[in-house]
């Protein structure tokens, strides 16, 4: 697609945005967090499941406070939402990303501050994402900046949670991206990632993340095609068990499939890059399912790269053509049709559905901001398509985006709607159990009470 045929199409989405918010600026106004808010009428999925098909929904104080499918007392409601014919559904979750990196035209180390963490928090909101898991590449001191100023009510985003880093000294991270994370931690004065030499040490390590207040572990044990060392059984099981002790999760980038059978012996909560294929099959999936730890499949990293991705008006809508020259079919290796191998799709699909049946929790992850032009909540919607194309029903891959992803980040008030729960949700116009791209029909996003203002942050993003 042309420039000028972009434009164009840019141009008609922002004359039909604006036809719809003259013809409708009564209902336009956004919902606060002092709102009483009852939507009614609308097919509620509560992100474990169950389906209320023509239900209603209360929000006092930010929180779920009525979930019914009778009628809810609308009297005292500031804002009445129809939601016939609409879906709700839990805000999303991405398990697996790298905030910072990524700014709105240039990806690297130059990037990582306050404002762009502030600004990839904000992207995630407006796709519809309530939290994200920054694995192993944050300095912590900004990141507790953003998140206060976010809990204070100072920008509306998603929360941020992140890991300590730990690999051998110096490495863990792609050999381009960790020169980035080198450069953010030499510049922020702080430790990302933690070197560990020996048991003893890789113990100690932990302990000063727990007493810094970090409630995760990101681990390496990859020798990134012999550029790196790999982390030793003997360290990452002293990492587990020390973490174990303090009450800290540990998550770990593996190498091989064959690398999960020793990590899921030694403890680890999860994985962050699944390793699904010919080699992944049932023993594995038995142990993994057994001991409770979670996988992240993470195939939108590699195929999303080979897509003109800046074709897709879901995501150019938020960038400017200089933003997404580069994501057109003929830059690079860029098809507007991606033809996928018959043989790995089988292999991919197999290996899936044999976590599957085993009962191993799948949970959303992308790997956003690990390297140019992944980029935050777009990937998210496009790596539930993967899923439900290798196999997942939709309403698996909505429960491994919700409640599956809360459960495994320890955000006990998320992921679900239930009365008590913090009112993190999505207004779809169209079902996606019906077909999972409707996902992207997006017409209202509630955080914690308060509504994202998406269309004043598609007009400062463009």
């Amino acid at each position: 697609m042309s420039l000028e045929l972009k434009q164009f199409f840019r141009l008609g989405l922002i004359l039909g945005a604006c036809s719809m918010c003259f013809a409708s600026a009564a209902q336009a106004q956004l919902i606060g967090r002092d709102n009483v808010v009852v939507i009614q009428n609308a097919r509620i999925l509560v992100g474990d499941g169950s389906v209320i098909e023509n239900g209603n929904l209360e929000i006092r104080d930010g929180v779920i406070t009525q979930l019914s499918g009778a009628d809810i007392a609308a009297a005292s409601a500031a804002s009445v939402i129809d939601g016939t014919g609409k879906t709700l559904i839990p805000a999303l979750i991405d398990g697996h990303s790298h905030l910072g990196y990524q700014g709105r035209n240039s990806w690297g180390s130059d990037n990582y501050s306050y404002e762009n963490l502030v600004d990839n928090l904000e992207q995630y909101a407006f796709y519809g994402f309530s939290a994200v898991f920054s694995a192993g590449s944050d300095a912590p001191n900004i990141v507790d900046a953003v998140e206060a100023a976010r809990n204070n009510g100072e920008f509306t985003g998603a929360q941020l949670l992140y890991a300590a880093g730990m690999a051998p000294p110096g490495q863990g991270p792609n050999d381009l991206f960790l020169g980035h994370a080198l450069a953010v931690e030499q510049r922020a004065g702080e430790t990302i990632l933690y070197g560990l030499e020996n048991p003893e040490q890789a113990r100690e390590q932990v302990e000063i993340a727990a007493y810094k207040g970090i409630r995760f572990i990101k681990i390496w044990v990859d020798d990134r095609g012999g550029s790196q060392l790999k982390l030793s059984s003997d360290i990452y099981r002293a990492v587990i068990e020390e973490a174990n002790l303090r009450n800290l999760k540990v998550f770990v980038h593996q190498q091989f499939a064959a690398d999960m059978t020793d990590l899921i012996a030694a403890g680890v909560h999860g994985f962050l890059h699944g390793r699904i294929g010919a080699d992944l099959g049932e023993d594995i999936a038995r142990a993994a399912a057994a001991a409770e730890a979670f996988i992240v499949p993470n195939w939108g990293l590699g195929e999303l790269r080979r897509e003109a991705v800046g074709e897709d008006e879901f995501l150019n809508q938020i960038f400017n053509d200089s933003a997404t020259a580069n994501l057109l079919a003929g830059s690079g290796n860029r098809q507007s049709q991606v033809i996928h191998n018959s043989v790995i799709e089988n292999e991919l699909s197999t290996s899936f559905q044999i976590l599957l049946n085993a009962g191993v929790d799948i949970v959303l992850g992308t790997d956003a901001g690990a390297v140019p032009d992944h980029h935050f909540g777009y990937t998210g919607h496009r790596e539930l398509e993967i899923y439900v194309r290798l196999g997942m029903t939709p309403m698996q891959a909505i429960i491994a985006a919700t409640s599956n992803a809360a459960r495994h980040l320890g955000l006990e008030n998320r992921g679900r709607l239930q009365v008590g729960m913090s009112a993190d949700l999505i207004l779809l116009s169209a079902n996606p159990l019906d077909e999972i791209r409707n996902t992207r029909t997006i017409e209202r996003v509630i955080l914690n009470g308060v509504e994202v203002d998406r269309e004043s942050l598609r007009r400062k993003w463009n």
